[in-house]
Formats: C-alpha cells, structure tokens, sequence
C-alpha cells in the first residue's frame, strides 16, 4: 500500500504540474504510467481475438497512448482519479476502433480464421496470441464487444467501478482510497455496478468476476 500511495503521490505531483503549464509532465505522466497502462491494454485486449490476430499488445498502447497523450491538450485533469479513467476510455475506443476495422464486411478478419499456435509455433517461444485471446466463437466474441460499449454507457459511478476495479485490475482498497470512500462502498458500488451490466445485457454479459 505504501508503494501505492507513493506512486499516486507522484502522478498528483504530474497532474499539478500540467495544470500549471508544464508542457513536459505530459510525458512524464505517461511514463510513470506505462506498466499499468501495458497491463490494462493487454487486458481489455484479450476480449477482442479478432484484433489479437493482427495487432500486439505494445501497437495497441502506442496508438492508445497517442490519444491519451493528445486528449491531455484539451482536458484539465482533476487528480489521478480522473486520469485512471480517461486512460481506460481511451485504450477501451483504440481497441473498439481496430475491432470495428478488422470485423467490419470488408475487414480483414473478418474472412479470416484465428488458428491456435501449433507445436512447432509453441517450441520456437511465445505466441503472439495468450491462450486468452484464442476464441473464435463468434457469438463469444459479439457479447465482450457489446459489453465494452455497455460499460461506456453505464452511469458515471457504475462505470468508475469497472475502470478502476476490472479495467485497471485496482484492489477495493486502493480504488477506495483514490475515489475517497470507504471499502465497504465500494463494494456496493462493484456489486450494484454488475448487476446493472447484466441488466442492459438482458443477462448475456460474460464474467467479469
């Protein structure tokens, strides 16, 4: 928790610094952000093989990145509360564009098979594609996109939970001490959250733990 705190401490720090006119914390902000944003782009990419077959995760941050860097042109950032979420918004649009691109009439993925690695693939190192991106069940793949689209929809304090708890992968108690409020409301707010989720999905919505 201690590493926590210090490392929140330090995007405030960032955060306080761009508001007042320091063109370089932008860089800076994303710097001190890359491994979780790494992380939250390989996670929320994971529900989508048809863009898994052609992009890599770090393609996917660098364009994802780009638009989080040019969005902080036009935002004012309030704390890193705020960021955390708008770098969800802006990786969850990257990865509905490219889904749209691949698996539109005339994409390319959507003519085109995504075949697990055979052993020959498997003994010359890791495949491109983790055995969570492997899916080719369409209707699989129909229920995360539309839940991605679900969760940009839902309201404000439902879809805080999902970008801090199940995008970010925070602990309650670290998402708790960034919103401000106790553990047990945040407990609440997940649980209610999911419920509302299935809800708008007429209950098709996949686990989200």
């Amino acid at each position: 928790m201690a590493e926590q705190t210090t490392g929140t401490a330090q995007l405030e720090d960032c955060i306080a610094r761009l508001n007042a006119g320091d063109s370089l914390a932008r860089g800076e902000l994303l710097n001190l952000t890359c491994e979780r944003l790494l992380r939250l782009t390989h996670h929320i990419k994971q529900s989508y093989p048809s863009v898994a077959r052609w992009e890599q995760t770090d393609d996917i941050l660098q364009t994802a990145s780009m638009k989080l860097y040019e969005a902080l042109h036009n935002v004012e950032l309030n704390d890193a509360r705020h960021f955390f979420r708008l770098a969800a918004k802006k990786i969850r649009e990257t990865l509905l564009d490219l889904a749209r691109h691949y698996q539109g009439p005339m994409g390319v993925g959507a003519n085109h098979a995504t075949m697990p690695p055979t052993p020959a693939d498997q003994s010359q190192g890791p495949s491109l594609l983790e055995a969570g991106e492997l899916t080719c069940d369409p209707r699989r793949v129909a229920e995360w996109t539309e839940m991605h689209k679900v969760i940009e929809s839902l309201p404000d304090e439902s879809k805080e939970m999902f970008d801090l708890l199940w995008y970010h992968e925070m602990s309650q108690e670290e998402a708790a001490s960034i919103i401000g409020i106790s553990v047990r409301q945040v407990k609440r707010r997940w649980r209610d959250a999911k419920l509302l989720l299935a809800e708008r999905m007429n209950g098709e919505a996949p686990s989200v733990g």
